[in-house]
């Protein structure tokens, strides 16, 4: 569905934020990709890959898809943002547990299921309440 262009400048400015957009986003798949690598590299340089690494690891895959995602159907759904935010505390939790106190790890359990909870709400608000104006291919990944 095109917008509505008023002004010509309206429909330059559109395809100037998108190109910036995509920009953007292969700049962050750039970074994601040369993260991964020094981090595959560092684990290998160690010999051993702890349970932060495959964490650390899925947080670029989450990234990945998030990316490939945007660039398959234009649309960026939120519930990548929100897994990235769980793994990520997730992970932060099981390293810096020896840190932390009792109600530290309590208030990030909670964050964990606080978003765990915003995703189940997010499902089923899709489910329930589609987009009548977007095709069912394009709701899937909603």
């Amino acid at each position: 569905m095109k917008p509505p262009y008023e002004h010509k400048t309206d429909k330059w400015a559109h395809h100037a934020l998108m190109w910036i957009e995509r920009l953007g986003l292969g700049l962050v798949t750039l970074a994601t990709f040369f993260s991964l690598a020094h981090e595959l590299s560092r684990m290998w340089q160690a010999g051993m890959v702890g349970l932060g690494d495959l964490l650390q690891l899925f947080l670029y895959l989450e990234v990945f898809s998030m990316i490939n995602s945007y660039f398959g159907s234009g649309k960026l759904p939120m519930r990548y943002p929100i897994y990235i935010a769980m793994v990520a505390l997730a992970r932060y939790l099981l390293l810096d547990m020896k840190e932390m106190t009792e109600t530290h790890m309590l208030a990030v359990s909670a964050a964990i299921l606080i978003l765990a909870i915003s995703v189940l709400v997010m499902r089923f608000g899709h489910s329930r309440y589609p987009y009548e104006d977007i095709p069912q291919q394009q709701r899937d990944l909603l």
